[in-house]
C-alpha cells in the first residue's frame, strides 16, 4: 500500500522481505504497529500504510550496519524528520527513525527505539510500567518475532484512531486472562481508570 507524506511517499514491502531485511540484526527486534496485531491474530484484516520494527535503543548503530547504503532520518524532534547522520548516536528524545534504499526511494521501513534497563523494557510515556524483554514479544509459527498483543495495544491506546480501535477489536478474543488483566491495569495506571479500553477488558475477566 503507498502513502503520501510530507517527507515523501511510504511504500512497505511485504512482511516476508522485510523480514529478510532484518534477518542481519543480532539485536532482539520485534514487528509492532498493526502487522503485530495481525501476526497474534493470524490472519490480515487491514490495510497498512507502513512497517514498525521496535529495537532497544542501544542497537541503533547495529540497526544502520543492517542496512548498508539505506537513507536514514530521524523524528527529531517528533513530528519532523532531520537527517540521521554517520556516527551520531541519537538523543532520548528520538523515539523514531525512518529508512529506504536511497534518497530517490519511497521509505521502507520505521524503527522505533524503546528503552531498556537490566533487562526490562520500560514503556516511554511511563516508566513505571516495565516488562522483561523475555515477555514483551511472541512468534509467529513461521517464526516472525513480534511485539505481544496487550504491549501493543497500550502505545495504540492514547490516539484510538478508526485503526486503532479495529486492532483492539481484532486482538481482544486472542488475549488471555493475565494479558487482559495486564491491560487492563496498566492503562488504568498510564491512562486513567475511565479508559474505554479498560472498561471493556475488565468486563471480561473472570470473578
Amino acid at each position: 500500500m503507498r502513502t503520501e507524506t510530507p517527507w515523501g511517499p511510504w511504500e512497505p514491502p511485504p512482511l516476508p522481505e522485510a523480514v529478510r531485511l532484518l534477518a542481519a540484526l543480532r539485536s532482539p527486534w520485534w514487528i509492532a504497529g498493526g502487522y503485530a496485531v495481525e501476526l497474534a491474530v493470524g490472519r490480515v484484516f487491514r490495510d497498512h500504510g507502513d512497517i514498525d520494527v521496535l529495537v532497544p535503543r542501544d542497537a541503533q548503530a547495529e540497526v544502520r550496519r543492517a542496512l548498508p547504503g539505506w537513507d536514514w532520518w530521524a523524528a527529531d524532534p517528533p513530528g519532523t524528520l532531520r537527517p540521521w547522520h554517520p556516527g551520531e548516536t541519537l538523543p532520548a528524545a528520538v523515539h523514531d527513525l525512518w529508512c529506504r534504499p536511497g534518497p530517490d526511494e519511497p521509505w521502507r521501513l520505521q524503527f522505533m527505539l524503546d528503552e531498556v534497563d537490566g533487562g526490562d523494557w520500560v514503556f516511554r510515556r511511563d516508566p513505571r510500567v516495565r516488562l522483561p524483554l523475555a515477555r514483551l514479544g511472541r512468534r509467529s509459527p513461521e517464526g516472525i518475532p513480534y511485539l505481544a498483543p496487550e504491549v501493543q495495544l497500550l502505545y495504540k491506546s492514547r490516539t484510538r484512531r478508526p485503526k486503532d480501535e479495529r486492532d483492539f477489536t481484532e486482538a481482544l478474543p486472542v488475549l488471555d486472562d493475565h494479558a487482559r488483566a495486564w491491560l487492563a491495569e496498566t492503562l488504568a495506571l498510564v491512562e486513567g481508570a475511565d479508559h474505554p479500553w479498560a472498561a471493556r477488558l475488565r468486563t471480561l475477566l473472570p470473578g
